[in-house]
């Protein structure tokens, strides 16, 4: 697949990343609909907050069973059927006429979210390898960076003109675009010949296995902190726009798109500096911009400067220092046991999705009264992740 054509390269980029922007659509979306349905439910900020919650619990438990089935039935197979229920479950939030209904849906997106988001960065390892590899992982990033920024201007604008609850029909009929294109066009990467047994039993002890490796065990543990550093700021964007910037419904492309804009810059530079420099120098180098950047915002932040364009600096330096961590660190896991990349990639999932909802159910309610502790806390899992790094760097030298 490395010599293939650009535009069948372009296109595959493409398709990857639309599979995994479901996630962050599904997050985001609908974070300008928390006034209006606390309204209609009459429910307080607390329980609008467990509908991200509950996503995130469902999709971490249920990327458990994505990779391993996915090793052993084939990538798309997987992706399509996921992606058709994931569809039935959006039609399903749409219809809900309590909040415990509309939780339950949100429950059933996070069974099925994962499928082409886990999947898809497997087949990238399946189909590349070296500075390839790392290129396209850093395009599917790039492109991956435009759905935290695009998907609350979306919901702004439904909200705007219509009920909140066409989000969730806009999110049915985006699934099955998706289906159709995965169907049609993607590749099948993973050939019978090197497909796992699907027995039951194979397909724990291919979880259980991984999960003992310390090795992988590390990795997961720097991708996991590593992005919960930026998710801090994600999850707390209801607060940070409204209540500490006093803005309104449609405005929180005044916090995403400076923060996607950073993201897709890193993605980029992973990118084109690939072969150049030394993978360590991008993960270190992005540890560093992240804890900076949350430092920096929290020295900002106490000094009086909670306002526009300040407020800015932790979370566009957190998306900067995360896209240049996440390509290589993938790539490095995914290469610990290549027999079991889709269960690698399922155990990374799972534990970033588990502590991203730690943080938005527990984490995020303690920290959202101030700036200064989203900071905080911000920066807490940037040195978390970064040391993790430094205990596998001097482990493996060479990874």
């Amino acid at each position: 697949m490395t010599t293939s054509p650009p535009h069948a390269r372009r296109g595959l980029v493409l398709i990857l990343a639309a599979l995994s922007m479901i996630g962050p659509f599904t997050v985001d979306t609908i974070f300008p609909a928390f006034p209006a349905i606390e309204r209609d439910f009459a429910a307080d900020p607390v329980a609008m907050q467990q509908t991200i919650s509950v996503y995130l619990l469902t999709l971490g438990v249920m990327s458990l069973l994505h990779g391993p089935l996915s090793d052993a039935m084939g990538r798309k197979p997987v992706i399509v059927v996921g992606l058709a229920l994931y569809a039935v479950a959006s039609a399903v939030c749409a219809l809900a006429p309590t909040l415990p209904v509309l939780l339950l849906g949100r429950g059933l997106q996070g069974v099925c979210a994962g499928a082409g988001m886990i999947i898809g960065r497997t087949m990238v390892r399946d189909l590349f390898h070296g500075e390839g590899a790392q290129r396209i992982m850093a395009q599917i990033s790039m492109i991956f960076a435009v759905a935290p920024a695009v998907a609350p201007i979306a919901g702004g604008w439904i909200v705007g003109f219509a009920h909140w609850r066409w989000i969730f029909w806009f999110l049915t009929v985006l699934s099955l675009a998706l289906v159709i294109v995965t169907a049609t066009a993607l590749p099948e990467s993973h050939p019978e010949a090197l497909r796992t047994p699907l027995r039951v039993g194979a397909l724990v002890q291919a979880v259980l296995g991984s999960a003992r490796d310390r090795d992988v065990r590390r990795l997961v543990y720097v991708a996991s902190f590593n992005f919960a550093a930026l998710f801090t700021y994600i999850a707390s964007a209801p607060a940070i726009v409204v209540t500490h910037l006093g803005l309104g419904a449609g405005d929180f492309g005044w916090l995403f798109v400076p923060v996607v804009t950073a993201m897709m810059c890193g993605s980029w530079l992973t990118g084109r500096l690939a072969g150049r420099f030394a993978p360590q120098s991008f993960v270190n180098a992005g540890f560093a911009i992240s804890s900076a950047g949350a430092l920096c915002a929290l020295l900002v932040e106490i000094s009086g400067l909670p306002s526009l364009p300040f407020v800015l600096v932790g979370p566009m330096l957190s998306g900067l220092g995360i896209s240049l961590v996440f390509p290589l660190v993938t790539l490095v896991l995914l290469d610990v046991r290549p027999a079991h990349r889709g269960t690698l990639s399922t155990l990374q999932a799972f534990a970033s999705t588990l502590l991203n909802a730690v943080v938005s159910g527990a984490l995020v309610p303690l920290v959202a009264g101030r700036l200064e502790t989203i900071s905080l806390a911000a920066l807490g899992f940037s040195l978390a992740g970064w040391a993790w790094w430094r205990r596998h760097q001097h482990l493996h030298p060479s990874a």
